[in-house]
């Protein structure tokens, strides 16, 4: 089934609102989730509506809470997250670092204790779009760990994103954003609902052999785990991401004592923000960029590729394409949503007039 941004992000908004969302935070949440299944990242996108509502049903997401700053040092600040949804606290962290670097050249803001904050990539491209070159390192706690270090036949951290944003004058930033582990876990439950099978090296079942079949990492005493992407390579960043997200910004880690069983996925992130005119000049910097992505994209094809893209190209083009044809939600993703929305009292026919008109 297809659907248009705008009908899914008035479903999300009002799910939300009736878990207990205000509706500024509702919206705010809403529009990032939509997002993701627009840029093609359907893991991140409202697939997570069933566990957001679980979250904060149980008491263990705080939909209203806004981030306060608990360390201020002018261009390091630390900030509590409170548990609050990810994505209105991870904007409040994201305002005072584009704030602090556009005042001060370069701001360092930790975060800690933020509910799933989302697809990264969106905090990347708001320092993006205002003018600045971000990094973010993101670690995973409050769940049992899912990914097996490099090596490693055991599952000892999670996911652990990290994403790098370049910002570009006419929008088209270049955007690294991804998972340390060869994949997310979000992805993998994709593929189980659309009854698709995983990638390949990128899970092992409980026994640590290589396994493409989802079910695997949703197995109750069974169940396999994920591997770093790039062997050595998406192992020491995972790594890196446990320490600055997790250790120095959100003094928690997947290994901190009786912290594995919290109930919710939640997040800490460490963001660097760098303004181009500290380093001498923002026209140079943009024509370097400029110059240096041209000559990727001239590149000719490899065999098997049509052409040769930039970090932030798929994503441009998969906003193209469904915001033509629509956003697809496979069955199971929908009867997950529908059940979610049932649970708060949401009768079909109460649904939302855009969804209802699609067999939402």
């Amino acid at each position: 089934m297809h659907f248009s941004d705008q009908s899914l992000a008035t479903l999300a908004t009002a799910v939300l609102t009736r878990a207990g969302a205000g509706p500024a935070a509702a919206a705010i949440c809403a529009a990032h989730l939509v997002e993701a299944n627009l840029k093609g990242h359907d893991s991140h996108g409202v697939q997570m509506l069933p566990a957001y509502v679980r979250w904060i049903r149980d008491g263990r997401v705080f939909p209203d809470r806004h981030a306060t700053i608990s360390h201020d040092r002018g261009a390091v600040v630390a900030m509590e997250g409170g548990f609050g949804l990810g994505q209105v606290v991870g904007r409040d962290a994201m305002q005072v670092a584009i704030e602090r670097a556009r005042r001060l050249g370069i701001a360092c803001v930790g975060l800690r204790n933020a509910g799933h904050l989302g697809r990264i990539g969106a905090y990347g491209e708001a320092c993006a779009d205002a003018g600045l070159v971000s990094m973010h390192y993101v670690n995973v706690v409050g769940h049992a760990p899912t990914v097996a270090p490099f090596g490693g036949r055991l599952a000892r951290m999670v996911t652990n994103p990290y994403c790098c944003a370049v910002p570009r004058p006419d929008g088209r930033h270049v955007v690294v954003d991804f998972a340390t582990s060869a994949v997310s876990i979000g992805t993998i439950r994709a593929a189980h609902m659309r009854g698709e099978r995983a990638p390949e090296q990128a899970l092992v079942d409980a026994d640590g052999h290589a396994t493409t079949d989802p079910g695997t990492l949703f197995t109750a005493g069974r169940r396999g785990h994920l591997l770093p992407f790039g062997q050595h390579k998406g192992g020491g960043l995972q790594v890196l991401c446990e320490l600055l997200g997790g250790a120095l910004a959100g003094h928690w880690t997947i290994q901190s004592p009786g912290r594995a069983d919290y109930g919710a996925t939640i997040n800490n992130m460490l963001s660097i923000a760098l303004d181009p005119d500290a380093f001498g000049g923002r026209e140079h910097f943009e024509r370097e960029v400029t110059a240096m992505v041209d000559g990727l994209r001239d590149t000719p094809p490899a065999a098997g590729f049509a052409c040769v893209q930039v970090p932030g190209d798929p994503e441009r083009a998969a906003v193209a394409q469904r915001r033509a044809h629509g956003i697809d939600i496979d069955d199971n993703t929908w009867a997950s949503l529908a059940r979610c929305a049932a649970s708060l009292g949401m009768a079909e026919d109460a649904l939302p007039a855009g969804c209802a008109a699609q067999n939402l």
